[in-house]
């Protein structure tokens, strides 16, 4: 390795630009989904603390309702991936894990995309169990939308693959 050369393990360089696999990619869902949780505990804990300091006296602890949580939780998750799919092509779980996640050729995601893929993804997340029995490891989500999830620890994870990426769009 070079001075100006990111620090990746040489085991792991070959990886680059490949399909990640399910653990790989239920590893970054979990980190998603306890960030959105603990997000939205700060969010509900900031909420409660503002309405004491506004009525300390009539104060009482609101009752959440189930429903309520549920809705919130699948509002901000859905947001949360579409934003940052849309945007940078990685959540905080897929950068932790060294994954993004692309579109045809290596693209990356428009927001509409990466909406839909959010959405599908929240409504349906067993789909991602789906790239364990894939041949290209592949989510019923990137079957779907034609996306993938590829091992991008490095700038620019697909230009170095794009024969790879364009197999998936041939042959898909």
């Amino acid at each position: 390795m070079t001075d100006g050369d990111p620090v990746v393990p040489q085991g792991a360089r070959p990886y680059q630009g490949t399909n990640a696999g399910v653990a790989t990619r239920v590893a970054a869902a979990a980190i998603d989904v306890v960030l959105v949780a603990l997000g939205l505990l700060a969010g509900y804990g900031g909420y409660v603390g503002l309405r004491l300091l506004l009525d300390p006296r009539g104060y009482r602890l609101p009752d959440p309702s189930l429903a309520g949580g549920m809705t919130a939780f699948f509002v901000v998750l859905v947001l949360y991936l579409s934003v940052l799919w849309g945007t940078t092509g990685r959540t905080y779980g897929d950068h932790v894990m060294g994954i993004t996640v692309v579109g045809g050729h290596g693209s990356r995601l428009g927001p509409i995309r990466a909406f839909v893929r959010a959405v599908l993804y929240a409504v349906f997340p067993l789909g991602l169990l789906w790239c364990a029995i894939s041949v290209r490891r592949h989510s019923l989500q990137d079957v779907v939308l034609r996306t993938q999830v590829v091992y991008a620890w490095l700038p620019h994870p697909v230009e170095s693959h794009a024969p790879d990426i364009e197999g998936w769009a041939k042959e898909s």
